[in-house]
């Protein structure tokens, strides 16, 4: 009976207890999903998706990085620069984001999602439609298990999460109208036609008398006019047929001097913004990117990026770093 009672004491003496019972899914489930429906309310990410991708990366809110640095969501250190917590996962002792709060790490997940071009496309989901989610965002890149997609549809399914999707739910008018530069929303519209002169189109095709009507898409991103290049544009024919110098277009574009657009390429045919829509604070750059690329993706002016960001037009972007699209980065 002494030995009972000596092993209890040690028990009772372990730090943190080390009997202390884990977090079953429905206990974490219950605890976070207020959270989860707060983040749907005001990024448009289905609460079933947010729950369940929590679940499988935190192993329930059991996971060391969860215990230790509430991150749920296994997000890595990729252009952050708080606090830090190092963990064995691909590779030994790789760096995760570390947060002060539980609701930290949700909000930055939807961050996460939000301002990055390789989610964009699930902007485009109904919010009920959990699957398509969940199979955009291994589709994206989110996690490299062939089976991600399931296992989250699974848990979805398993644990009714989707009756914390918003059925209602409504972009607020801020989204819905500066949404375009990420095509999130259905695009505002106008079919211009343009007729070109007999004699332009008797040189291009060598057809007496012949007159070419050409159609073209005129969207906008960020409330500025653009079209699509097709196949052979320059901006001297795209300036033909809307009645402005090839010089101007360059400008509205921040090309350089005899640079051409490549098809599918966004050619602004008015001046671009001096920052981006209120929905889109910042951009969280991807590999390859460039200030201007940015700059063309949410009609936002060259020259106004560079100053906010106090960068050069020139300099490199490193994947994950933040890039600041209404207001100057605080120095």
């Amino acid at each position: 009976m002494r030995k009972i009672y000596l092993l209890l004491f040690a028990l009772i003496l372990t730090p943190h207890f080390a009997f202390t019972q884990k977090l079953t899914r429905e206990q974490y489930i219950e605890k976070y999903k207020n959270i989860a429906i707060r983040q749907m309310k005001s990024y448009g990410i289905p609460a079933s998706i947010i729950l369940a991708q929590a679940c499988l990366e935190s192993n329930n809110g059991n996971s060391s990085l969860t215990v230790n640095g509430k991150n749920h969501f296994g997000i890595k250190c990729a252009g952050w620069q708080g606090r830090k917590i190092y963990h064995d996962d691909d590779k030994p002792n790789e760096c995760f984001r570390s947060y002060s709060t539980d609701e930290e790490s949700f909000v930055d997940h939807s961050d996460f999602l939000r301002y990055r071009q390789r989610y964009a496309s699930l902007f485009d989901l109904k919010i009920t439609d959990y699957k398509a989610w969940a199979r955009g965002l291994k589709k994206a890149g989110y996690a490299t298990a062939p089976n991600y997609a399931e296992m989250l549809i699974k848990i979805i399914e398993d644990f009714q999460l989707y009756q914390y999707d918003d059925k209602n739910y409504v972009p607020p008018p801020e989204i819905a109208e500066t949404d375009k530069s990420h095509d999130k929303h259905k695009k505002e519209t106008e079919r211009i036609e343009v007729i070109k002169k007999p004699s332009e189109a008797m040189r291009e095709y060598n057809i007496d008398n012949f007159v070419i009507i050409l159609n073209r898409n005129v969207n906008k991103r960020n409330g500025v006019k653009y079209i699509t290049a097709k196949y052979n544009d320059t901006y001297e024919r795209v300036g033909d047929e809307f009645k402005m110098s090839a010089e101007q277009l360059r400008k509205y574009n921040d090309a350089d001097k005899n640079e051409q657009p490549n098809k599918d390429d966004i050619v602004y045919i008015e001046a671009k913004k001096s920052k981006a829509g209120k929905d889109f604070p910042m951009h969280v750059a991807e590999a390859g990117e460039t200030l201007r690329s940015i700059s063309q993706l949410y009609a936002v002016k060259l020259h106004d990026l560079c100053k906010k960001n106090n960068m050069q037009a020139n300099e490199i972007l490193d994947e994950g770093q933040v890039v600041y699209l209404r207001n100057a980065m605080k120095k």
